[in-house]
């Protein structure tokens, strides 16, 4: 409860069900707290994820339209094993639901089933809850005896049947959980797919409720996107990409690479095998190559970091080529510590840049330089012991071996 009440949080009433004495008594508690003027009362099952706002919304439309005193959720099933039964009194009308555990044999060869969703008014559901009694094999109070209680005071329950089964799916083990999974995950991708987003395998493209994708973007299979990602037009995604509460801009190629928390501008290029942390922005046109790990810095246009290379706090201008084998190195074992290169630098490969540390701009940075103070614009640094030849040393050693 207090999980549900905390992901859900403030702007809904609460209820308890301390003592779990079935469907009925949990109603009891809910009517509780329910504020004065609700004269109309849906109850929906929680563990029915399946369930769409245009379900709900034709089950209240026909309670209204029938002036009812309540409606049943059904649902037509070849295999009704473990769904309550719903017997009809004509067409329309519901006369009552009988659980799978007692219902007779002749009852239990309906195949039209309760979805343990229904609406009620709020003053017959009170008076009949008031009547329920624990008389069942299970001994407890049913919600689906309000039914019959009602048919017995001559107060019409009329049935409004889902059209896709899979809506009322329960959840009771973790077969039935992936099922949902999957179902759910074929809808979403139909939906994008029509809004205009190519998926070249929709069963191999997982994609959360909350992501937003634009039109004529292309997602290849093994892609990952959660949370709030938002991808905009025209963009190339994947194969094997993980993306968490990520924006990419237009016309972004991105392919092997995980991302969590970054901002990627238009026509950036990502990947193959990149990892961009948390705090990761990236200006148009910004290209990262593969092994290339980012993390809460800030890479303007044009730059390029192609492979092998670790960015870490760093503020990084536009027009920057980064060596492969280039390291950050942000961390003194106790404080972290900002890299600023500004625009045009070029960075030598196997560079290592010890924070705090600046390089001005259009500065140039020799291959296999550790530099540990700052580098003026338009000037060459080398940090590197200088080069020497010792002829015939190879020769000298093989003869000290004889």
């Amino acid at each position: 409860g207090e999980e549900v009440q905390g992901a859900l949080g403030e702007g809904f009433l609460y209820a308890w069900q301390k003592e779990q004495l079935g469907t009925g008594h949990a109603v009891m508690q809910a009517m509780e707290v329910l504020p004065p003027e609700v004269e109309q009362v849906v109850v929906l099952a929680g563990d029915v994820p399946l369930l769409t706002a245009t379900t709900v919304q034709g089950l209240v439309e026909e309670f209204t339209k029938a002036q009812a005193k309540g409606a049943v959720l059904t649902a037509w099933l070849a295999d009704p094993s473990g769904y309550g039964r719903v017997v009809r009194q004509g067409d329309r009308l519901v006369a009552r639901i009988v659980e799978h555990g007692d219902a007779s044999p002749e009852e239990l060869a309906i195949q039209e089933v309760n979805s343990g969703i229904y609406c009620f008014e709020r003053a017959a559901l009170a008076e009949c809850l008031q009547a329920l009694r624990p008389d069942n094999v299970q001994g407890e109070y049913y919600l689906t005896d309000v039914v019959q209680l009602m048919g017995r005071r001559d107060w019409p329950v009329v049935a409004y049947r889902v059209e896709d089964p899979q809506e009322i799916m329960g959840i009771n083990n973790r077969v039935q959980l992936a099922e949902a999974e999957s179902i759910m995950r074929r809808r979403l991708n139909t939906k994008l797919m029509l809004a205009g987003v190519t998926m070249i395998d929709p069963s191999t493209t997982y994609i959360d409720a909350g992501v937003e994708i634009g039109q004529d973007t292309v997602i290849h299979p093994f892609t990952i996107l959660r949370g709030k990602t938002r991808i905009g037009r025209g963009c190339t995604v994947g194969p094997q990409v993980n993306l968490r509460d990520t924006t990419l801009g237009d016309e972004v190629e991105i392919r092997y690479t995980v991302a969590e928390e970054a901002k990627i501008g238009d026509q950036a290029k990502i990947g193959p095998f990149a990892y961009l942390r948390p705090g990761t922005v990236l200006g148009r046109g910004v290209k990262v190559g593969d092994f290339v790990e980012i993390k809460k810095s800030f890479i303007d246009e044009g730059s390029k970091v192609p492979h092998l290379t670790y960015i870490g706090d760093a503020v990084i201008g536009k027009s920057v080529n980064v060596g492969a084998g280039t390291i950050t190195c942000n961390y003194d074992g106790q404080q972290k510590h900002q890299t600023v290169i500004e625009d045009g630098v070029f960075i030598g490969s196997n560079s290592n840049l010890v924070a705090p540390i600046k390089i001005g701009a259009n500065a140039y940075v020799a291959a296999g330089s550790t530099l540990t103070s700052d580098v003026p614009a338009e000037s060459l640094a080398v940090a590197r012991e200088r080069q020497r030849i010792i002829p015939d040393w190879s020769k000298k050693r093989r003869a000290g071996q004889d």
